[in-house]
């Protein structure tokens, strides 16, 4: 038998099928800045509204969806997964207080199933059309030996913009100023290795109902990581100045607030200041996990903490609930090493 590419492992064909099945789904994300469409050597994007600002800065976010991964195979479920793709990194942007213009994606497979990775692609399309965010290029690559037919990789990139004074760098926080958390959707995309010792993975597993959690396990961890463009539009909006912005991903609280603290500022955050989620209750019940490795690990409800000044809370609270988000004064600033204490 002549050796060809198909017969190596790759096939050319099922990435032009891939193509042609996605390609409503990026067209739906469509920003007028697009130029041209799917299937070019680039993503073109018209740059000419930002000659109109004053000092404009472009920031970028890439992140993928890590081990949350596996419960999509299991479930054989592909549609949402995408969401969390593009959440991880536009939430990243706008953290500093940018706009998403953009966002590209990367998905890597042991075999080029269409269908399945134009779902995928849907679920990135999704995740930008939540963000405003235009999906203007990608990637499928087929591993053949390198990874088993079943299963991906998903990972993107974003790039946004910013006014240089509207960044949003932390450096004026001060004492007296004031934490507000934002709820999250669950677990989102961060910690998922431990989760996966925590219950069994298995179909049966991740389809048991649990009343505290009014749907199945694997619905709970499988709820697409919640998108904060909006959010973060609405309060600047409102003429609101957000001081500091922390994102909780990986790391949980005690990596990621003090991301966003200057020196000598300690943020205090109270934990009965907010209801936790069923999920995390459930997790760390199940698994016997220490209380501070969940804070440690988790986002433990709160997708995002912000820091504002103490007359901007009342606005800011309304700006989050226009936006269709949930917020909580969660704690205050104090002097003091950098750092975050839960109390």
């Amino acid at each position: 038998m002549a050796l060809n590419y198909k017969n190596a492992g790759v096939d050319i064909e099922a990435g032009y099928e891939s193509v042609k099945l996605m390609k409503e789904f990026v067209q739906a994300t469509n920003r007028p800045e697009v130029m041209g469409g799917i299937g070019g050597f680039s993503g073109a994007f018209d740059l000419a509204t930002i000659k109109d600002m004053e000092h404009p800065v472009l920031l970028s976010g890439t992140d993928g969806v890590g081990t949350k991964l596996k419960l999509a195979f299991l479930m054989d479920k592909h549609d949402t997964i995408g969401i969390d793709c593009v959440a991880m990194c536009v939430n990243d942007v706008a953290c500093a207080g940018g706009e998403p213009l953009f966002f590209l994606d990367y998905i890597a497979c042991g075999k080029n199933y269409p269908e399945k990775i134009a779902t995928i692609v849907k679920g990135v399309a999704e995740g930008c059309k939540q963000s405003d965010c235009a999906l203007v290029g990608g990637e499928t690559a087929e591993h053949p030996g390198l990874m088993p037919e079943d299963d991906y990789d998903l990972a993107g990139f974003s790039v946004g913009v910013c006014e240089k004074k509207d960044l949003i760098d932390g450096s004026t926080i001060k004492a007296g100023d004031v934490l507000i958390g934002v709820a999250s959707s669950g677990v989102h995309s961060n910690g998922f290795s431990l989760v996966r010792k925590i219950f069994d993975m298995t179909k049966e597993s991740l389809e048991t109902y649990y009343d505290e959690l009014g749907k199945t396990l694997g619905e709970a961890l499988l709820e697409p990581t919640r998108i904060y463009v909006h959010m973060m539009k609405s309060i600047k909006n409102a003429g609101i100045r957000v001081k500091g912005c922390s994102h909780i991903t990986g790391g949980g609280f005690y990596e990621n607030v003090p991301r966003m603290l200057p020196e000598n500022a300690l943020a205090v955050i109270k934990k009965d200041s907010y209801d936790i989620p069923p999920i995390f209750k459930l997790m760390q019940e199940k698994g016997q996990v220490d209380e501070q490795m969940m804070y440690n690990t988790y986002n433990m409800g709160l997708g995002m903490v912000l820091c504002v000044d103490e007359k901007d809370v009342d606005a800011c609270l309304k700006a989050i609930e226009a936006s269709g988000d949930k917020g909580y004064v969660v704690g205050h600033i104090e002097e003091g090493q950098k750092g975050v204490k839960l109390c």
